[in-house]
Parts: structure tokens; C-alpha cells; sequence
């Protein structure tokens, strides 16, 4: 609609100019590259795998209010979040994660979080609910 601030882009009008136009762009080309190639390194360590798991580890208790959340980076290192619901309070813990393996004993529950986590992206998270009986 409006051409305002929209460049103008001058033509190559010789050899040296089609020359040099392709100069800047190689090096646009080069920069760019070196750039995407430091944002995938560094994307290693940002939360790339969520799953949460969500269950009733007491029959006495109904609806599904525990939970077990992962979240973990490229390397399946972070975190396992785990949530335990009961009538008299609820308790949360906390474990890290390293290469998919914790130093503190995992509940099957909190290995089932892992192991979704670590076949899912951030794009298609996974969520299951389930009855322990």
C-alpha cells in the first residue's frame, strides 16, 4: 500500500557490480551461518523434552491429582518435578536429571516421565493419565 520506507534496490549496471553484490552476499551467507550453527549448539541446553505423567498412587484417593513432570534439555539432563497428592496435604519433590539418569531413586512413575519425555519434543508434548490400583 505505502512504498515509504521500502529500499530501492539499484540495479548492476556493469560486471564489477554483479561482482561485489555477490561478495556481500557470500559474506551475509557465511555470517549467517556461523551464527545458526552457534544457535544449535547452544540450543543443546534449553528444555527440548516435556512429559508429564499423571496418576493415583493411593486407591483410596480418586481422580489422578499426582503428577510426574520432566523436563529435560538435548542431553536429557534437567528435572523431574513429582507432585503427591493425598487427603491430608500434598508434597512435592524435586530431582535433577543427567543423561536420563537421577542419583536419588526414581518411582516407576517418575521413570515412565523420563522415559515419554524422551521421546517427545517441546512442539508435541505428551500426556497420559493413569489408575494405579
Amino acid at each position: 500500500m505505502f512504498g515509504f520506507f521500502k529500499k530501492k534496490k539499484k540495479e548492476p549496471e556493469n560486471l564489477e557490480e554483479i561482482l561485489a553484490q555477490f561478495k556481500d552476499l557470500k559474506e551475509n551467507f557465511e555470517t549467517l551461518s556461523k551464527e545458526l550453527k552457534n544457535l544449535k549448539e547452544e540450543s543443546v541446553f534449553s528444555i527440548q523434552k516435556i512429559s508429564i505423567f499423571r496418576y493415583n498412587p493411593f486407591s483410596d484417593i480418586g481422580s489422578n491429582q499426582s503428577f510426574s513432570i520432566a523436563l529435560l534439555d538435548g542431553n536429557d539432563s534437567g528435572v523431574i518435578i513429582t507432585s503427591l497428592y493425598t487427603r491430608e496435604g500434598n508434597r512435592t519433590y524435586g530431582k535433577p536429571i543427567k543423561e536420563g539418569i537421577s542419583k536419588y531413586t526414581l518411582s516407576e512413575e517418575e521413570k515412565e516421565a523420563i522415559g515419554r519425555a524422551k521421546g517427545s519434543q517441546i512442539r508435541n508434548p505428551k500426556s497420559e493419565i493413569r489408575n494405579k490400583s
